[in-house]
């Protein structure tokens, strides 16, 4: 059975709620800011809970942060080229957040939105209203997201419903370090994604088009291999791309994407998601400005995400599986991340 439990967090205008869901196994804190994920803590070997997500200590930290630690993004996750796309035969421009294009649902994305929420069996469910012309994209949008513990398992639900058509692509951004979220780099964890192809990217990130097969590639995952040595393997400094776990066309079912191991604690986390594609990001970007918790330094390469969605920058390119939402129609994304130990 799983406890759930709610408080009121930090100092806004705005009321901030941080919702606990604790199981024997695995204990989960959410913020109503940006539907956040502000910490797992999961067993080792050891028996011992630690904290495997990064983030911050007080509310202000997530308020002020540009890294999307935790948090719910959307209406589209990842990039859309040059911010711009076409619905319907009407040209949409977005706000440019990263280089030349539009990242992570714009400059004041669902990440920074204040969500409401309520108590739900096994967890919690948040909701928010994207009114029409949110960021530039068209259509009033309801959305939820609902988080359930089960044992060892964090479930996240996300749904959501449109007046007009417009593109969506939901995930979470947590970062994940199963040595705990203190520890200094992932090099010792072993990764494994369930993927036969990946897309390739332009200098921007944005994907170039074309669908690669992973065989003979540094981007072949599909059995466990070490991090550390194979980042030294990938142009760019480390992994920002989207394997793609089924082809354009195939039903969007429930699949184990992936897998993560850190031998020295035994912890273990699997991904299974209906989306087809996850973005394995490992934290390239980080450089030790922000202090997180605990008044550590997050550094290039301490973490990696997970970010289970359709692939990147699909309303631009017509051979990559659709990410249209139109009216009268529900969006459902499934996705579990369960959290075991090795002995």
């Amino acid at each position: 059975m799983t406890q759930v439990s709610c408080q009121s967090w930090g100092n806004l205008p705005s009321k901030v709620d941080l919702w606990m869901l604790q199981s024997p196994q695995v204990k989960v804190e959410v913020l109503t800011l940006g539907a956040i994920i502000r910490s797992v803590c999961s067993k080792g070997k050891d028996g011992q809970m630690e904290d495997v997500v990064l983030g911050y200590d007080d509310l202000e930290g997530y308020v002020s942060d540009k890294r999307y630690f935790g948090a719910v993004v959307g209406r589209v996750a990842n990039r859309i080229a040059q911010g711009c796309f076409v619905v319907e035969g009407k040209t949409y421009q977005l706000d440019l957040n990263n280089g030349p294009n539009a990242l992570h649902g714009g400059l004041h994305g669902f990440n920074k939105a204040i969500w409401i929420a309520t108590a739900v069996e096994n967890g919690v469910k948040m909701c928010l209203t994207s009114p029409d012309g949110d960021q530039g994209y068209p259509g009033a949008m309801q959305v939820s997201v609902t988080y359930t513990l089960q044992e060892e398992t964090l479930t996240a639900e996300y749904q959501a419903q449109s007046t007009k058509t417009t593109p969506i692509n939901l995930t979470n951004h947590s970062y994940f370090n199963l040595a705990g979220q203190a520890a200094a780099h992932i090099y010792d964890h072993e990764v494994s994604i369930i993927a036969d192809s990946y897309l390739p990217v332009d200098d921007t990130s944005i994907p170039t088009g074309e669908i690669n097969a992973v065989d003979g590639s540094p981007f072949d995952l599909r059995q466990p291999v070490l991090i550390g040595p194979q980042l030294k393997k990938i142009p760019g400094g480390g992994f920002d791309h989207n394997f793609c776990l089924s082809s354009p066309g195939d039903p969007w079912t429930e699949r184990v994407a992936a897998r993560v191991y850190h031998p020295a604690s035994g912890r273990i986390l699997e991904v299974s998601t209906n989306q087809p594609g996850v973005q394995f990001y490992t934290a390239n970007f980080l450089d030790g400005s922000i202090i997180g918790k605990g008044g550590v330094k997050y550094v290039k390469h301490c973490s990696f995400c997970l970010e289970t969605q359709n692939w990147p920058d699909a309303v631009n390119q017509a051979s990559f599986p659709g990410c249209l939402l139109h009216p009268g129609e529900e969006y459902r994304h499934l996705t579990r991340f369960t959290f075991t130990s090795a002995d």
